[in-house]
C-alpha cells in the first residue's frame, strides 16, 4: 500500500492557498479549529493573488460587505505588527466625480458611511489635488476622501495569514493536487490528492478561478469565469522621500491608481472585456500547468484606459512603463463574492472575488470560518450566498453573458430599479406573449421575465421622485396601484418558487422547520418563517396543507435555491429520509386577483361559493374557474381582498384571458410587480432581503404573530424566546409628507445629533399620498410620533414614525 504524505484525516480541508484560503484557515484557527489542512496545487498565491492590484477600500454597496472590509482593515493593521507583515499602508483613498450624477453618488455614500462610523468626507477638487498633486482637474466637479483606506501587498498578505494559521496548528501542503472529492449520503467524506486520501467532514473550496473545476468533482456548478484584467506599473519617477499618495479612483473615466514604490500602478475596467476563453463549453476550465502565470499583453483593449489615465494624470504620457500585467481574475455574474455551503453537505465555496478580494479577504475569512463552525451564516450574506444563483447559471453561455455585462459596467452608477439586459429572455410566463402584446414593460428576477408595469397605463408624472429613484420610475405604477385599491388588479406571479413537500412525516418535518404551526388541516394556509439557530429569519413563505401528508410551499422568485436548500439541509441532517422536496415552480402558473371587486369577478366564473363565510381568509381549495380546475388560495400581499390561483401551465392563457374578460365591467387592470411593491409598503407587509433577513428576528420585525411558541419544538425556538424577552430594536414605519422625496435604502437616520440607524427600504404610498420608509431603530427611539431626520443626497429631511399598518389598520378590507 502506498504511504500517504498527507494526513489521512482532518476535520476541515481547505483547497486553495491564495488570500481567500489562507484567510479562512487563519480565522478557523482563531475560532479554535486546529484540525485543518490547507492544500495548494502549486505555491501559495500562485493563482490570482500574486497579480492583484492590492487596493483596499472599505465602503461598498452592501452593508455586510462594508463591515467585512472594515474587519479586513483592522486585521491588516494587526498583521502589520507581526513577524510577517503584509506591507499594509494606510494611505487613504480619493474618489473623483467627473459628472454631477457621480457627485450625487458620492454624497449618498458619505451619508451611508456615517451609519458605519467611517471617516468618509466630501472634499473639493482642489483638496483632492492637494492630496494627489499629479492629477489634472479638468472636468472634476468634486470628490471624497477616506483616510483609513489603504493598500497592501497581496502575496505578503497571504503569507502573513498562512503564518498566523500555522502558528495555531493549521497544516499547509503545497504542490498537492486534488484529484477527487468523495461524498457519502449527500455529504463530503474525503479528498483524494496525488499524495494520498484525506478523510474529512468539511471541504472549503477557495480555488479562486479554479473553483468551478473543483466544484464539478461533486457535481456543483459555481458560476465564475476568469476575466482578463489589466494594469500597468510605471517606472519610478517620484522622489523617494515624497509622502505616500492615496489611492485614486476616477470611475467616470473607468480608471484607478495607487502608488507603487516611486511610480504608479494604473488599471481600469474597459468596455471591451474579454474572458480567458470565449468557448461556452470551456469557459472556466483552467490549464493544469497555469501557475504563477499571466496572459499575453492586450494593448488594443487597454488603449482607452491608457488614454483616460493620461488625461487625468498627464505624467502618465511621459513616464516609462516598467511592467504590464494581464492576469485572469474570477468574476461572478453580479460582481459579488460567491460564498457558502452548497447543495452538497459540508462542501463550502469561497471564491469569485471580482478583483476586490484583497479588500475583502479578511472579512471573507471571518464570515466563512464562522459559517463553517456554526453551520449557518452569522451575518446577512444573502447577496454573496452561492444559493442566490438559480438554475439558469448552470448554462455557461448564460453565465458568461451576465459576467461580461457586469464587468463592463463595473464602475457605472447603478440606479434603483435598473434592469440587466444580457441573456434575456430566459424563463417566461405562459402568458408572456399576452403581456407583451398589451404593453408590458418587463423586468427580470432570477432569469424570469416579469411584468414591471404596463406602458398603456398613463398616470400623473408630477409624482416622479426626485433624485435617483426617478430615473427608472413610471407613472403607470400609480394607475395600477389605484386600480387594485379601488376595483381589481390581476397580477401574473407564475415566477414564484413553488415546492411540494410530501411523505409520511412531512407535517412533522415542516412543523420543526417552520416557526409557525403549519399543520392545521387540509385546505389551511399559513404564513411562517423558517428561523436559524439565532432566531434570524432564514426564509419566509406560505405553507398550504393540500393533503394529509402533502404541503405546498410558495416563496419569492429569487429564493428557490436558498429556501428549498435550507429545507433540504435540515431534511438531510435530521434524517427525514421519507420526506420528499420537489420543485414544481414550472409546473404551475400563478395569478393573483386582488381588490374589492375580486370576489365578484371570480364568482362570475365559478359555481364555488366564494363568500367570506364559505371561503374564509387563509383557506385554500380546488375549484373550477372558467371551466379550468385550479387551486384557489385566499390571501393577500397587497392589503386587499383577493385570491392566488394556481393552474397547470397548459391552461394558463385561457384562465388569464377569462378573468380579464370577466373583469372588464368591474374595472379590472392587469398590473405589474412595481404596483405590488407600493401596495405592500403601505400595508407594512415584510419582504425577505428587504426589511427582514437572517440577522433580523420575528419580534423586532413585527412578525411575532407568526411564531407558535406553544409548539413543543421548532428550529431556533430557544433563541426566539430569548429574542422576545430581550427586544433591543424594532422595525418602524417612517413617512414623509413630500411623496416625491423617496428614500430607497441605506440613508442615515438622525435623532438630535446622533445617528441611530439606516433606512432598510422605501417607496411611494399612492393611497396615503406620502413617501414611506422602514428602518430598525433602538427601542428608546420607536415611539409613535417621533420625528427623525433622514439624509437624502446630503440634505436632511424630517419624517415621522407612524403606527402600522399605514393603510387599513383594522384589516377590514382583506376580510370582506
Amino acid at each position: 500500500m502506498a504511504v500517504s504524505v498527507v494526513p489521512t484525516r482532518a476535520k476541515i480541508v481547505i483547497i486553495g492557498g491564495g488570500v481567500g484560503g489562507t484567510s479562512v484557515a487563519y480565522h478557523l484557527a482563531e475560532l479554535g479549529e486546529k484540525d485543518v489542512i490547507l492544500l495548494d496545487r502549486n505555491e501559495l498565491t500562485s493563482g490570482s493573488t500574486f497579480h492583484s492590484a492590492g487596493l483596499v477600500g472599505q465602503l461598498r454597496a452592501d452593508p455586510t460587505l462594508t463591515l467585512m472590509n472594515m474587519h479586513s482593515v483592522d486585521l491588516y493593521r494587526k498583521l502589520q505588527a507581526t513577524d510577517t507583515p503584509p506591507s499594509w499602508r494606510e494611505c487613504g483613498s480619493i474618489k473623483l466625480a467627473s459628472t454631477p450624477e457621480r457627485m450625487q453618488e458620492i454624497r449618498r455614500q458619505i451619508g451611508w458611511a456615517k451609519t458605519f462610523g467611517l471617516d468618509l468626507k466630501e472634499i473639493s477638487p482642489q483638496e483632492a489635488q492637494n492630496l494627489f498633486p499629479l492629477i489634472d482637474l479638468e472636468g472634476v466637479v468634486g470628490a471624497c476622501y477616506m483616510a483609513s483606506d489603504g493598500q497592501v501587498d497581496p502575496s505578503q498578505l497571504a503569507m502573513a495569514l498562512a503564518a498566523g494559521a500555522r502558528k495555531q496548528g493549521v497544516q499547509i501542503f503545497t504542490h498537492t493536487r486534488v484529484l477527487e472529492i468523495k461524498t457519502t449520503n449527500g455529504r463530503v467524506s474525503s479528498v483524494v490528492t496525488d499524495k494520498g486520501e484525506i478523510e474529512c467532514e468539511i471541504v472549503v473550496n477557495c480555488g479562486g478561478m479554479y473553483a468551478p473545476q473543483i466544484a464539478r468533482m461533486v457535481n456543483v456548478r459555481v458560476p465564475i469565469v476568469p476575466m482578463s484584467h489589466q494594469y500597468l506599473i510605471t517606472e519610478n519617477f517620484m522622489p523617494a522621500d515624497a509622502p505616500l499618495l492615496p489611492s485614486l479612483r476616477d470611475p467616470d473615466n473607468l480608471i484607478y491608481f495607487r502608488q507603487e514604490v516611486s511610480g504608479l500602478l494604473m488599471g481600469g475596467y474597459e468596455r471591451t472585456s474579454k474572458a480567458w476563453s470565449a468557448d461556452y463549453n470551456n469557459i472556466d476550465d483552467i490549464p493544469a500547468n497555469f501557475n504563477n502565470s499571466l496572459l499575453a499583453e492586450d494593448w488594443d483593449r487597454f488603449t482607452d484606459i491608457a488614454e483616460a489615465s493620461q488625461k487625468r494624470v498627464p505624467k502618465m504620457s511621459e513616464v516609462g512603463i516598467k511592467s504590464f500585467i494581464n492576469g485572469p481574475e474570477g468574476f461572478t455574474p453580479d460582481n459579488e463574492f460567491c460564498l457558502g455551503e452548497t447543495s452538497v453537505g459540508g462542501f463550502f465555496v469561497a471564491a469569485g472575488f471580482c478583483a476586490h478580494g484583497i479588500a475583502g479577504a479578511g472579512g471573507i475569512g471571518k464570515v466563512m470560518a464562522e459559517w463553517v463552525v456554526a453551520g449557518e451564516p452569522t451575518m446577512d450574506l444573502w447577496h454573496m450566498d452561492i444559493k442566490r444563483f438559480g438554475s439558469s447559471y448552470e448554462s455557461p453561455e448564460f453565465t458568461l453573458k451576465r459576467i461580461t455585462e457586469n464587468y463592463e459596467q463595473y464602475y457605472d452608477i447603478h440606479y434603483p430599479s435598473e434592469e440587466r439586459q444580457s441573456a434575456r429572455p430566459k424563463f417566461m410566463s405562459p402568458v408572456y406573449e399576452w403581456h407583451a402584446a398589451n404593453g408590458a414593460v418587463f423586468g427580470e428576477k432570477a432569469s424570469w421575465e416579469r411584468v414591471n408595469f404596463y406602458s398603456t397605463n398613463i398616470g400623473n408624472d408630477a409624482l416622479r421622485p426626485k433624485d435617483w429613484l426617478g430615473n427608472h420610475w413610471s407613472n403607470a405604477v400609480q394607475v395600477e396601484h389605484n386600480a387594485t385599491r379601488n376595483n381589481a388588479g390581476l397580477f401574473d406571479e407564475s415566477s414564484f418558487a413553488k415546492a411540494r413537500i410530501s411523505g409520511a412525516r412531512s407535517g412533522e418535518f415542516l412543523n420543526y422547520v417552520c416557526a409557525n404551526n403549519v399543520v392545521k388541516g387540509v385546505g389551511k394556509t399559513t404564513y411562517t418563517q423558517a428561523l436559524n439557530s439565532k432566531a434570524g429569519i432564514e426564509s419566509d413563505y406560505t405553507v398550504t396543507q393540500t393533503a394529509d401528508n402533502e404541503f405546498l410551499i410558495v416563496t419569492g422568485t429569487a429564493f428557490a435555491v436558498h429556501d428549498f436548500g435550507w429545507l433540504e439541509k435540515i431534511r438531510r441532517e435530521l434524517s427525514y429520509t421519507d420526506v420528499e422536496i420537489t420543485n414544481i415552480t414550472r409546473e404551475l402558473a400563478c395569478f393573483a386577483i386582488m381588490g374589492p371587486q375580486s370576489r365578484a369577478i371570480l364568482q362570475s366564473l365559478t359555481d364555488a361559493d366564494l363568500s367570506h363565510t364559505a371561503f374564509p381568509f387563509m383557506n385554500s381549495r380546488e375549484i373550477t374557474i372558467a371551466g379550468i380546475k385550479v387551486r384557489a388560495t385566499r390571501l393577500t400581499y397587497v392589503g386587499e381582498l383577493g385570491w392566488e390561483i394556481y393552474a397547470p401551465v397548459a391552461d394558463a392563457l385561457a384562465l388569464w384571458s377569462s378573468i380579464m374578460d370577466a373583469g372588464k365591467s368591474f374595472g379590472i387592470k392587469a398590473c405589474g410587480y412595481r404596483a405590488i411593491e407600493s401596495l405592500r409598503l403601505e400595508k407594512g407587509y415584510r419582504a425577505w432581503a428587504g426589511e427582514i433577513n437572517s440577522e433580523t428576528n420575528p419580534y423586532e420585525a413585527g412578525l411575532g404573530f407568526a411564531v407558535a411558541l406553544k409548539k413543543e419544538n421548532f428550529h431556533g425556538k430557544a433563541a426566539a424566546i430569548d429574542a422576545q424577552m430581550n427586544l433591543k430594536r424594532k422595525l418602524v414605519a417612517i413617512t414623509f409628507d413630500d411623496i416625491t422625496c423617496v428614500p430607497f435604502g441605506s440613508e442615515p437616520i438622525r435623532i438630535g445629533e446622533s445617528i441611530v440607524g439606516r433606512i432598510k427600504s422605501g417607496g411611494q404610498g399612492y393611497t396615503i399620498k406620502k413617501s414611506i420608509a422602514y428602518a430598525y431603530l433602538p427601542i428608546a427611539h420607536t415611539e409613535i410620533g417621533t420625528h427623525v431626520d433622514v439624509e437624502f443626497f446630503g440634505t436632511w429631511r424630517t419624517g415621522v414614525i407612524c403606527a402600522e399598518p399605514l393603510f387599513d389598520p383594522t384589516n377590514e378590507r382583506i376580510r370582506l
